[in-house]
């Protein structure tokens, strides 16, 4: 059985470490459950999680036969990786729906399920289920212009239109946002946009009535623009009215926390509930004297926090926050210490269980980890002597407050590093010192404000609480911005692979959830990740998977667009994957080290100590054959939108229409050879769907 069970010494060494970590074993259940969650979504097909499945049974067996804590812990370990994997996989076959084969413009009619009003981009995103068609997906979401959308559409009414629908589109490069498995677990088979207006053809039951989207829409006719729009992502989670650019200065301050309804604005609904309540009752005698009104008041934060999730859409960090705060309460109506790692895990299991696919999205990483960050912190027997309160000066307690929130916002701002640097190649630096200020600014000053805005709002005397409210988004605003555009303020990094970034979260988990002295242990997975991302060379060159967009990284390390006029979507996605900013994208054109005409470009670069020719179509007009045929035979990388001739055999690749198809968006490396690509020969669901195709006769005229 190993060193440790053919050796008595080594046995009991494990046995006296495994006894000392007792109390910290329980936390690693949901991260065992995660692990079999995370081998489906990384193993590719049924044959191979079968088999991850078995070891995972076999591994539960040995603990079984194995003596002592140990084999106990191998037992569950081994059950939880089983029932993660089983668990992702059955969620995926459960929610299985049929995805649009092929891109369509369609009139139906559709029963509206949700509306999301995007207000700073002029928008409305509707999520509809078609009415009477076999022959389109059972749920679709569009867009359609905020102009053509009549009064009364709102979930449950019924209506009519004609839009462009495409299947949901996969990455557009390596490493790029997946909108399809997204679609695929929210059973979305087809998104597209509104051609012309929308017609209502019955309103909704209960006469249009959407209790989140009146209190949104009310809330940005008092506050117009992001101001308003920030205050409602605070009441409601809605995030529609806040602007690009505001938004897009939040994430990179670090900031972007506080737009997702999550731990912090939970925390302070049930609190503010809980004190107003146990306030109101402590007036009567009577109540005081015969009630325990602190359970009373823990029953009605408990209202509080199930009203708001519910209020606010029920996203993932907003339950997480409300089952972990559900459980504070219950700990503390029986006397126990509310706030531990247990709770935390307590919560990720409850999530796992119900939406076990959530792992693999950034909204569960970023939420889970920073409460975890923050909990482990403040659980080491070090940070508490230097937390606890104390006999001392004023200035020193509010120098010991201050510090002890830069040094928890630094510890934050750390864990997230490597999971912003993953999913959105770009990480803020400054996000520390601006958590120090927006964090109270949002939680004792805007959000009490808003609150009594809206109550006031009741008998018709809101509006200076409103203006009070309005001066708090914009000193929030004006953090953002200073931060964001402060030299320096962002990390980016073109490409992590995912066993770095696996090595840095087994690492960080190694040492946050252990207490003895093996917990260091963990910096040799986490420096060993670290560095393994720090030294991945970016991509040289990335394609789109239609074979229209290319950026290639230039001499001086920059990157140049293919064609001039790429959508502000693309020059984003394919800026983050190469680690530049959006606005360094210059046309490649534009480039003294690079030859264009209306048709082609070409462009020379030296890695890895040779020339590197690369030639990409600009456009769909014919180009002679034999020139063609020419150029291929003397570049090494040749680009096109369109089908090449098969006699164009270029040095080392051919990404036209047809291989592309095949595999993707592509990300090169000239100097290993690397080639990365968007698709693999995976089997899950949603990379090979069921499919349904409108008639091709009903389609055309609909034309």
């Amino acid at each position: 059985m190993g060193a440790g069970w053919g050796f008595p010494k080594g046995r009991g060494a494990i046995e006296r470490w495994l006894e000392a970590e007792r109390g910290q074993l329980p936390l690693w259940l949901p991260i065992a459950f995660g692990g079999g969650v995370t081998a489906w979504f990384v193993l590719d097909d049924a044959r191979q999680w079968i088999g991850f499945l078995l070891a995972a049974i076999g591994l539960a067996l040995v603990g079984a036969l194995l003596p002592g804590r140990a084999g106990r812990a191998l037992l569950v370990v081994g059950l939880c990786l089983a029932g993660g994997c089983g668990s992702v996989w059955w969620r995926a076959e459960s929610v299985s729906a049929p995805v649009l084969a092929r891109p369509e413009v369609v009139a139906f009619d559709a029963e509206v399920v949700r509306v999301d009003a995007l207000t700073a981009r002029g928008l409305v995103r509707l999520v509809l289920a078609p009415v009477g068609r076999a022959d389109l997906p059972p749920k679709l979401r569009v867009n359609v212009e905020a102009t053509g959308v009549p009064a009364g559409v709102a979930a449950g009414a019924r209506i009519a239109l004609r839009a462009r629908l495409v299947p949901p589109p996969g990455p557009s490069v390596p490493g790029a946002y997946d909108f399809r498995r997204v679609a695929w677990f929210d059973g979305i088979g087809a998104t597209g946009k509104v051609l012309d207006g929308i017609t209502l053809r019955r309103a909704p039951a209960r006469g249009g009535h959407d209790l989140r989207a009146a209190l949104s829409a009310h809330i940005e006719s008092r506050l117009p623009g992001s101001a308003g729009g920030i205050a409602s992502a605070l009441a409601t989670g809605d995030e529609g009215a806040i602007s690009e650019a505001d938004g897009e200065a939040m994430r990179r301050a670090g900031l972007a926390h506080l737009l997702s309804v999550s731990g912090l604005h939970v925390t302070a609904v049930t609190g503010a509930a809980m004190l107003v309540v146990l306030r109101l009752l402590a007036l009567s005698p009577w109540l005081a004297l015969r009630v325990r009104l602190p359970l009373v008041a823990a029953g009605a934060g408990a209202l509080a926090a199930i009203g708001y999730t519910w209020l606010t859409g029920g996203q993932v960090p907003t339950i997480r926050s409300c089952v972990a705060a559900l459980l504070v309460l219950v700990a503390l109506s029986f006397g126990r210490e509310a706030l531990t790692l247990r709770l935390v895990a307590a919560g990720a299991m409850v999530v796992l269980l119900l939406w076990p696919e959530s792992l693999a999205g950034p909204s569960f990483q970023l939420s889970f980890t920073a409460v975890a960050a923050i909990v482990a912190l403040h659980e080491s027997p070090h940070m508490r002597r230097w937390f606890e309160a104390r006999e001392e000066g004023r200035a020193l307690r509010i120098a010991r407050g201050a510090g002890s929130l830069l040094l928890t916002g630094i510890l934050v701002e750390l864990a997230l590093m490597p999971i912003g640097l993953f999913h959105f190649h770009k990480g803020g630096l400054y996000g520390a010192v601006a958590n120090i200020v927006a964090i109270p600014l949002t939680t004792f000053v805007a959000m009490p404000l808003e609150a009594l805005a809206l109550v006031a709002d009741l008998v018709g005397a809101g509006t200076p609480f409103w203006w009070l409210t309005g001066k708090a988004m914009a000193v929030l605003l004006w953090i953002a911005h200073a931060v964001a555009n402060a030299p320096g303020s962002v990390a980016a990094l073109p490409v992590m692979p995912a066993g770095a970034f696996a090595a840095m979260v087994a690492g960080g988990l190694w040492i946050g959830l252990w207490r003895t002295r093996v917990r260091m242990l963990g910096l040799v997975p986490l420096c060993i990740g670290a560095l393994w991302a720090a030294i991945t060379p970016g991509p040289d060159l990335l394609v789109t998977g239609d074979g229209r967009h290319a950026a290639l990284r230039m001499a001086d390390g920059s990157f140049a667009l293919l064609r001039d006029r790429a959508g502000d979507f693309t020059r984003q996605v394919l800026s983050e994957n190469g680690g530049v900013e959006a606005d360094a994208l210059a046309a490649l054109a534009d480039r003294p080290d690079a030859r264009c005409s209306p048709d082609l470009c070409v462009a020379e670069v030296i890695r890895g100590g040779r020339h590197w020719r690369i030639v990409a179509t600009r456009s769909a007009y014919p180009v002679a054959w034999r020139a063609l045929v020419a150029v291929c035979a003397a570049s090494d990388v040749v680009v096109s939108e369109r089908r090449l001739p098969r006699a164009c055999h270029p040095r080392w690749l051919r990404l036209d229409r047809g291989s592309l198809t095949q595999t993707g968006g592509i990300a090169l490396t000239f100097a290993g050879g690397t080639i990365r690509r968007v698709r693999n020969q995976g089997r899950h669901p949603w990379l090979d769907p069921p499919t349904v195709r409108p008639p091709f006769s009903a389609a055309k005229g609909d034309r």
